[in-house]
């Protein structure tokens, strides 16, 4: 993956608006059920946009159940579908993109959140993900 920062971005961006069009049509339920999703136009997008859809589709119920446990007093259902096509994109790469440091990921997820949500959004996705990244440390520690 050798994209400018900027085409990183727009990647991360993509997979945002992938998986949020996917909720919307049903292909994603925030239930914690992925359905046969609809095939990427893959010369269409970057590898980082694939790469993060197919991760979040492949480890759906991976991801919504990290989310769940990081949402102190806060239900998946009720955060808005941007809001949760963030986290989902976010937790995913920290799961298929090892290499990319959480806190790249964090970051990057905190600039799409105030570029596509809100300020409120972006201090909402710090922690959350923060306790998700320390539950995916966790998790490796203890299969190690």
């Amino acid at each position: 993956m050798s994209f400018s920062k900027s085409k990183r971005r727009q990647a991360r961006i993509q997979a945002v608006q992938q998986l949020y069009a996917r909720e919307m049509q049903g292909a994603l339920s925030p239930d914690g059920a992925a359905s046969a999703e609809p095939p990427l136009n893959e010369k269409s997008l970057p590898s980082l946009t694939r790469s993060l859809v197919a991760g979040a589709t492949a480890h759906f119920s991976e991801i919504d159940r990290l989310l769940c446990a990081a949402l102190q007093n806060w239900d998946l259902r009720r955060l808005g579908a941007v809001d949760r096509a963030i986290l989902r994109a976010a937790v995913a790469e920290m799961i298929v993109h090892p290499e990319i440091p959480p806190a790249v990921t964090i970051n990057e997820a905190i600039e799409i959140a105030r570029e596509l949500a809100s300020a409120d959004s972006a201090r909402f996705a710090n922690g959350v993900l923060d306790r998700v990244r320390k539950e995916i440390g966790r998790e490796a520690r203890a299969t190690n």
